[in-house]
């Protein structure tokens, strides 16, 4: 889907009504003073998932299949 160079691109942030409010430096550092805590912990659960789903498909698919050859 091409865009016409003709017609002007307008920003949701060329209004000060859709852009967030300027924050002080120090509340700033005090937010991200923690880090990504919740990132990693939304990592955490979808690697510790992805571990139980290998391990259902080894003991309960594999194994019981036998040794190959």
């Amino acid at each position: 889907m091409a865009t016409d160079p003709n017609v002007p691109h307008t920003s949701a942030a060329g209004l000060m009504e859709h852009v967030a409010a300027p924050i002080d430096a120090d509340v700033a550092a005090e937010t991200l003073k923690h880090g990504a805590r919740s990132a990693f912990v939304v990592a955490g659960i979808a690697t510790g998932l992805l571990f139980i789903g290998w391990l259902a498909f080894y003991f309960l698919l594999f194994l019981p299949r036998g040794s190959v050859g």
